[in-house]
């Protein structure tokens, strides 16, 4: 097989996996990643460790599961001390490095970057603390935001994506002068909230004739635990008819700028003279509801916010090809180590070249985790075959067929004809961990994040907002 010299990993944020032309959808507009997929690989059934930006990320550079590496919420964010891919194929020889968003602690850890350009960290090195106070939540008023930012126009985060593909654009060429092979991480922001896209997108999709959410105004599932989290992230009951339409053309809007600042990233590779000897591997750190069921944003194990787009193109990877057999953000790492010549490591990931080229294995199972804010229990979503089953702590669980039910809408869990696929989901899950003592593992990592930063009341309070701000907005809150 063919191998690559270099890896190029570009990650957007917030990309739901069916918001793309390749994967099916009628209105979004997305030719620069349709062209990837042409000439690669599409994993059709990839999924986040958890759908939240921080212990998602902190997941991808470890490659450990979230409850193995213990970043599992907003101001829990990586720090280095637990050794990142980064760090592997920089000692194996490659040069590393990072441009845009991060969401770890600080530039100021040793990230196993060789350089880290405009990065994006967590607010202060903390992060979004209001998420730890998950047994005593209280209001979380900046919800009301995300319908407030719905439109056209310009934004910090769209403004920081073009200086990013800039950054990135040199930085390619700039290595071409190089011999030394390398590993680049591109981080872009967008689709994320704020749902306000350039005029030139926005203007791409009209309103009237957007897609209608899942369910849309039925509310959300009665599960307790999902009664708890659309509670807490109440932005559903910000949204009319009329701003849902809106967010819905301001998101596609988003997704077709950020394809095309992709298609930037990727022409400058291409240019430099560098892409036959570079694996490119495009994903997203998990999905977005987008008002389906009664959900906004993402904290939830459906696929809209679970799934997440992935595809993988260069040397060694099929053109032209799909794979059913489920992969996951922590594959990113093995697919780092393989690229550095490196021997597969004892961590859950396997690398994406190896899965490109087998037949596909639908029995492979793949696990996301989610203990950050608005939850009051752990929740572990398992998926193998065309099932999907997930577990919440102390209460009861959830069993869908995505077969015959793409939008989960039917919850078999309390059908006892399906008692042997509940059992199966449960055993698959405690072959990977204890989920009850994850549970509590975490909840005491917590309060001891919570005392740390001062108690219950300085988490509600001084480390409380929406979405992070950009590396300048932060400058300047700091100045």
């Amino acid at each position: 097989m063919a191998r690559a010299k270099n890896l190029l990993i570009i990650m957007s944020d917030e990309h739901r996996k069916d918001a793309m032309g390749c994967a099916g959808h009628p209105i979004v507009k997305t030719p620069n990643l349709d062209a990837l997929a042409a000439r690669g690989t599409m994993f059709e059934n990839a999924y986040t460790p958890s759908p939240m930006c921080v212990p998602a990320r902190a997941a991808v550079a470890t490659g450990a599961h979230v409850h193995q590496c213990r970043n599992w919420d907003s101001a829990t964010p990586y720090d280095g001390s637990r050794r990142s891919w980064m760090h592997e194929v920089r000692e194996a020889g490659m040069h590393t490095a990072s441009i845009g968003k991060l969401h770890y602690r600080s530039a100021a850890d040793d990230n196993g970057f060789a350089e880290e350009l405009l990065p994006m960290h967590v607010v202060g090195g903390t992060g979004w603390a209001i998420g730890l106070l998950r047994q005593n939540p209280p209001a979380y008023d900046e919800a009301a935001e995300l319908a407030a930012d719905v439109g056209s126009g310009p934004s910090s985060y769209t403004d920081y994506d073009r200086a990013i593909t800039a950054a990135a654009e040199d930085w390619l060429a700039q290595r071409a002068a190089e011999d030394t092979p390398w590993a680049g991480f591109v981080s872009l922001v967008s689709p994320h909230y704020p749902l306000t896209a350039p005029e030139e997108y926005f203007s791409m999709y009209d309103p009237a004739e957007m897609d209608m959410p899942v369910a849309w105004r039925e509310g959300p599932p009665a599960h307790p635990e999902l009664k708890n989290v659309a509670e807490f992230f109440a932005y559903d009951r910000h949204f009319d008819e009329q701003s849902m339409r809106a967010a819905k053309a301001a998101y596609y809007g988003l997704i077709s700028f950020m394809d095309h600042c992709v298609g930037r990233v990727l022409a400058a590779l291409e240019a430099s003279g560098q892409a036959e000897d570079t694996l490119v591997v495009y994903v997203s750190d998990h999905g977005d509801m987008m008002g389906d069921q009664g959900f906004w944003t993402k904290q939830v194990m459906y696929d809209a916010s679970a799934g997440v787009p992935m595809i993988a193109a260069g040397p060694g990877i099929p053109a032209g090809h799909r794979t059913a057999t489920g992969t996951t953000l922590l594959d990113l790492a093995a697919t780092a180590r393989r690229t550095a010549g490196l021997e597969p490591s004892t961590m859950p990931g396997r690398s994406l070249l190896t899965l490109a080229n087998e037949p596909d294995d639908p029995d492979r199972t793949i696990l996301s985790e989610y203990h950050d804010g608005g939850s009051r229990t752990g929740t572990f979503m398992v998926r193998w075959q065309h099932w999907k089953y997930v577990h919440y702590c102390g209460q009861d669980p959830q069993l869908f067929d995505l077969a015959s039910d793409k939008h989960e809408l039917k919850d078999l869990a309390q059908d006892p004809d399906f008692e042997d696929i509940l059992s199966e989901g449960l055993r698959r899950l405690r072959d990977i961990c204890d989920p009850d003592a994850v549970n509590r593992m975490a909840f005491e990592d917590q309060r001891g994040k919570i005392a740390e930063l001062g108690g219950e009341e300085a988490c509600a309070t001084a480390y409380c907002f929406n979405h992070t701000p950009t590396p300048s907005e932060q400058e300047a809150l700091q100045g």
